[in-house]
């Protein structure tokens, strides 16, 4: 999609947008939350479980969810999910879903965090403490997200919050890397709550001063390219596969991609081979390539598949082909789609007002998270801070602050959000 085609896109998507959510004072609506009893007690309540909010961190964290393997921490949390009072169960995806009724049938709201972590099975994930701040693999994306959505549950049981819609709360699984968001994805085209769902929290990322209204879209491939290999010696000559997975890769980073909206390509991964002195019979590569427009990924998506026979056809008429050719086999590993909630939608706008009651003012940006799914089938969906501070995500070295004023502010603000769009009685 052209920078301007992208944008006129947005445009008319606000323009045609329900009169009725323009007609929503959301600043009056989140102020009647914010005033009722029910969200003062609850809110008292955050403040007082701060203790428990880390301690749940720590016990979450140390619990192994590596990808694919999230079943251990998804049975310590649903279980921490009943003893709140909730029927959580597990779906055939490894979701953990856990529903608190409004007084109100129809479409429930979501506020969801996911399970898994980016590390491997046995990485020490053993919580280390200097002061306020909380030091491990994982502590934060997305532990942090998952001990704050059990804060808003108790925060609600403790206000006896009575909402108009349902909120269901959700442990997703597969959100990182190959995962593909095989949860949110089962969740909203599988499971037991396909089309039921109206509107979608994900808790992710740190910060107190922006928010994901927009989800960044990914196709990722893993490309083998085989041959016949060799004596690197004595079969020199013939044809190699490393050769063509380079001009792959050279190939790939002379496709000019627009800074607006945002595009990118990665070659990530790289394997294959026998030995130093063995031209290698077979080798592979992943690749990522990322936009926050569905039209400029499919235009680079095609523009890397057109790249790679291209390649293969080079080496084959560049060398002996007598023992046999290269080959090259393509295999999807990852699709996340392109997709945004509009400016006007009543979820950010009562998350702009609940930030606002908090004297703070809200960034949006773009992303990958579990709410890419439901933007890219236009359910109203953001993705909201887990954490008031945090660094180092997706490495050994992961930290997040606990200090108490910081993360109560930032589970006002997620609370009074939610309950504006789930309505309170």
């Amino acid at each position: 999609m052209k920078r301007l085609s992208y944008l006129a896109a947005v445009f008319a998507l606000v323009a045609a947008a329900p009169a009725t959510a323009a007609s929503v004072d959301a600043a009056a609506t989140v102020r009647h939350v914010i005033g009722e009893k029910s969200y003062r007690a609850a809110a008292s309540a955050l403040d007082s479980g701060h203790d428990r909010w880390v301690d749940d961190i720590v016990t979450i964290t140390q619990i192994p969810s590596a990808p694919f393997k999230e079943q251990a921490r998804a049975k310590a949390f649903s279980e921490m999910l009943r003893k709140r009072g909730l029927d959580a169960t597990i779906d055939e995806e490894g979701n953990v879903l856990a529903l608190r009724k409004g007084i109100e049938p129809g479409p429930a709201v979501v506020v969801s965090a996911h399970l898994d972590t980016v590390f491997p099975e046995g990485t020490d994930v053993t919580v280390k403490r200097d002061g306020t701040r909380l030091m491990a693999p994982g502590v934060g994306d997305d532990s942090a997200g998952l001990a704050t959505l059990l804060a808003l549950v108790d925060a609600m049981n403790a206000g006896k919050v009575q909402t108009r819609s349902d909120i269901l709360f959700v442990g997703t699984v597969g959100e990182e890397g190959l995962g593909d968001l095989r949860g949110v994805r089962y969740l909203f085209t599988k499971g037991a709550y396909q089309g039921r769902i109206r509107a979608f929290f994900s808790l992710d990322g740190s910060g107190l001063d922006g928010m994901t209204t927009g989800a960044t879209g990914s196709k990722r491939y893993r490309v083998s390219f085989k041959g016949p290999g060799g004596h690197s010696y004595g079969a020199f000559g013939i044809v190699n596969p490393m050769v063509a997975l380079a001009n792959t890769v050279t190939d790939l980073y002379k496709i000019q991609v627009p800074a607006d909206p945002k595009t990118t390509y990665s070659a990530s991964v790289v394997g294959g081979g026998t030995s130093v002195n063995a031209i290698p019979d077979n080798v592979w590569l992943e690749v990522d390539m990322r936009s926050a427009s569905a039209d400029e990924l499919a235009n680079l998506e095609k523009q890397f598949l057109a790249i790679v026979p291209r390649a293969v056809d080079a080496e084959n008429a560049a060398r002996s082909t007598q023992p046999g050719k290269i080959s090259a086999e393509l295999k999807p590993i990852g699709d996340r789609p392109a997709g945004f909630t509009a400016p006007d939608a009543e979820i950010i706008r009562f998350a702009e007002a609940a930030y606002r009651a908090e004297g703070l003012t809200v960034e949006k940006d773009t992303s990958s998270t579990d709410s890419n799914i439901p933007m890219s089938l236009g359910i109203p969906a953001v993705t909201m801070s887990r954490v008031a501070e945090g660094g180092r995500a997706h490495a050994p070295d992961e930290w997040i602050d606990v200090s108490k004023a910081p993360n109560v502010k930032l589970k006002r603000i997620l609370l009074s959000t939610i309950l504006a769009t789930a309505g309170v009685r």
